[in-house]
């Protein structure tokens, strides 16, 4: 008879350090926080990403599956692999008492009724469940016909589709009215700029009205800077918009990569950036943020996308030095280095280039940061990394031997094994790889919103 008593398998990162084994809730979490569905990441594709999210939902009592959905597109503003969630909740008899009212909850758009349908048709089309009928039914009241309109696109699955397979019943005599429009394909065409710019005519005008009457999202307006710039819209008003945008949606990242196109309205993107943090306490004491700039973080979130995981990680930077009272700002590789504890896009800046993007010797760095003394240079070996004798410097100005808290900001494929924080340590993973390090004594959070940062002080406030 074989034994059944024996320890659990060593596992690893992908770069070889040991890493923690979690419940499969915490297996579940960190594959979905940071999750852009079916994107591939530097390390696995977004295909075995996606089957292991689907393989571990069974695995996870129901509630916990639920609040994890809901929690993906509420907090972390993840689009798609909350559907999938809900899709795979519905092949499971534990789980499928909660469909209904999880999709009708995660279904925020209009479109994301008919993507919807579209993932649970993705292996073969089958009829829908009832709960699948029921909660997409809830979910199609919330649309006015602006919204029903806007995102009444020509797709596979069409949104009168969904109405007829859900039969959802309206709230009230305008919505009826409003579906009968939509079924008969005669909804008044919304008023956006794709459809102004597809009906022709001067740009730069199209450009101003809905600017002027604040027709634009945050995200279009985002997305077209470039587009006002090559119209040369007139920039008081394009910087009007930008005072009034509402970002409350929108995830820090995506500044930074507006900036890219429009540097010319960097500080105005700045200050949008960060007015969602105008009104928070700050987390007081003395925190600490170490930030992996190895190599994998410069892989894209998405294959249609500039934005990478670093721009990710940066983003939740930028948040904690406004929220943190006193931050010193580290960054590692094979290299650590204490850089200028800067503002909003300067701390992008000197974060991205403050050393050669290579290995992620995340343990060693850790331990040096705690092994810092007051206003002393050091340089210090990460010898034995990859098996090799590497050096690599370690370079900067000391502080306190005991900070209030260090916060790592990382993908956790730590090439070496990660000690225990001294005191309260917080990892942040803003990747779906299957195995991570920061657990145990560590406050692991997954994810890349505003949420993590507001997790921490919210936290913290229980503590006390």
């Amino acid at each position: 008879m074989a034994k059944l008593n024996v320890p659990k398998p060593s596992i690893h990162t992908h770069e070889g350090g040991k890493a923690k084994h979690v419940n499969a809730e915490l297996e579940l979490r960190r594959s979905v926080m940071a999750c852009m569905l079916w994107e591939k990441q530097f390390y696995e594709s977004g295909q075995d990403i996606a089957d292991r999210i689907a393989g571990l939902i069974p695995k996870v009592a129901p509630e916990k599956v639920a609040t994890i959905a809901v929690e993906a597109r509420e907090q972390m503003k993840l689009r798609h692999v909350p559907l999938l969630i809900v899709r795979e909740m519905a092949r499971h008899n534990a789980h499928k008492h909660l469909v209904a009212g999880t999709l009708a909850r995660v279904i925020q758009r209009a479109d994301e009724l008919a993507e919807f349908v579209a993932i649970y048709w993705k292996d073969k089309k089958q009829p829908l469940s009832a709960q699948v009928k029921k909660g997409l039914a809830a979910a199609f009241t919330k649309f006015s016909a602006y919204q029903l309109a806007k995102y009444n696109r020509d797709g596979s699955i069409k949104l009168r589709d969904v109405l007829f397979l859900c039969h959802a019943k309206p709230k009230d005599p305008e919505q009826e009215a409003a579906w009968k429009k939509l079924v008969d394909g005669t909804l008044e065409p919304p008023d956006t700029w794709e459809v102004a710019l597809s009906s022709g005519g001067d740009k730069k005008a199209h450009w101003e009205r809905l600017l002027s009457k604040n027709k634009l999202g945050a995200m279009a307006l985002l997305r077209n800077l470039r587009n006002f710039n090559q119209s040369s819209v007139d920039e008081e008003i394009v910087l009007s918009a930008l005072d009034k945008i509402k970002v409350e949606r929108v995830l820090p990242f995506r500044f930074i990569s507006a900036a890219r196109y429009a540097p010319q309205w960097e500080p105005q993107l700045e200050t949008a950036m960060l007015k969602c943090l105008s009104e928070h306490d700050k987390i007081p004491g003395h925190t600490v943020l170490l930030l992996d700039v190895s190599g994998s973080m410069d892989s894209q979130v998405s294959s249609k996308s500039e934005i990478t995981r670093l721009d990710a990680a940066c983003g939740v930077a930028m948040l904690a030095r406004e929220i943190c009272e006193r931050v010193d700002v580290f960054t590692f590789s094979m290299k650590l280095i204490q850089v200028p504890a800067r503002r909003g896009f300067a701390l992008r800046d000197v974060i991205v280039n403050s050393q050669e993007h290579s290995g992620t010797p995340l343990g060693e760095a850790v331990r040096c940061v705690y092994a810092g003394r007051d206003h002393i240079v050091r340089s210090v070996s990460f010898s034995g990394y990859f098996g090799h004798n590497q050096r690599a410097d370690v370079s900067y100005k000391g502080y306190s031997l005991r900070p209030d808290r260090l916060i790592v900001i990382t993908d956790e494929q730590s090439a070496d094994s990660v000690p225990d924080p001294i005191g309260k340590g917080y990892m942040i993973n803003v990747a779906s790889a299957k195995n991570g390090v920061g657990y145990g004594a560590w406050t692991h959070i997954d994810g890349w919103s505003e949420a993590v940062i507001n997790y921490i002080r919210e936290y913290e406030r229980q503590l006390n």
